[in-house]
């Protein structure tokens, strides 16, 4: 029963997650900002106010697949937002923008997950080869060294949390500071960002969760080895 409830908690807080970014981003993507501004024209002036001028704005296809490509130095926004005018473009639009300020500034945490990449990759498409190996056969060492390539895809999301956090944070600063986002719009923007942060906590506490359970899991194997 207790298992039957932790895989069903494994799923749910995902789902969960997605729902509250999916909520708050189709509701105030039906809300105008009050200055007009499109999701273009926000990023292109909090890039411009940061002297990044070489960083380029262009549209891209899908839902919600806006992101800050640091190998181009390009802001890719989705085109109901790069076009549209509303609250939730402009504080996507913004985040994006951050991570661009971020890698322009080398902030620390941002360095560590680009560092982490090619690691957590690797990490995260053999782990569990050597985990079912292990568990199934009994052999400790393979689940080991299974844990030990799971954990580094797991710090890879712990440490996304603080550079998703704070291109947020910088999101808000700057729409404020430019006056792209007033008064009311400002709670609006907010909860926009901290929804889809909740996508990212929910991933990490989901992998922590996992990664704990294997451990347990190696340590009763271990002690009935001994």
């Amino acid at each position: 029963m207790g298992y039957l409830l932790y895989f069903i908690l494994l799923i749910i807080v995902p789902i969960w997650a997605q729902m509250k970014v999916r909520s708050a981003y189709k509701k105030y993507s039906r809300v105008a900002n009050s200055t007009g501004v499109t999701g273009a024209e926000a990023a292109r002036r909090i890039l411009d106010e940061n002297g990044l001028y070489h960083v380029q704005v262009e549209p891209v296809g899908g839902f919600l697949s806006d992101h800050y490509d640091p190998r181009s130095k390009t802001v890719r926004l989705s085109q109901e937002n790069y076009y549209g005018h509303s609250v939730a473009g402009a504080a996507v639009a913004a985040h994006e923008v951050g991570h661009a300020i971020q890698d322009d500034q080398g902030y620390a945490f941002l360095r560590f997950r680009h560092a982490l990449v090619p690691v957590a990759n690797f990490g995260s498409n053999l782990s569990w080869i050597f985990i079912m190996i292990g568990i199934f056969a009994q052999l400790s060492n393979m689940l080991l060294l299974g844990i030990v390539f799971m954990a580094a895809a797991v710090l890879f999301q712990v440490v996304t949390l603080p550079v998703e956090f704070n291109a947020s944070s910088r999101a808000m600063d700057q729409l404020v500071s430019t006056g792209m986002i007033r008064n009311e719009e400002e709670r609006r923007a907010r909860k926009v960002l901290n929804a889809a942060a909740l996508t990212y906590v929910a991933a990490a506490a989901v992998a922590v969760l996992e990664l704990v359970r294997l451990v347990l899991i190696y340590t009763g194997m271990t002690n009935s080895e001994d």
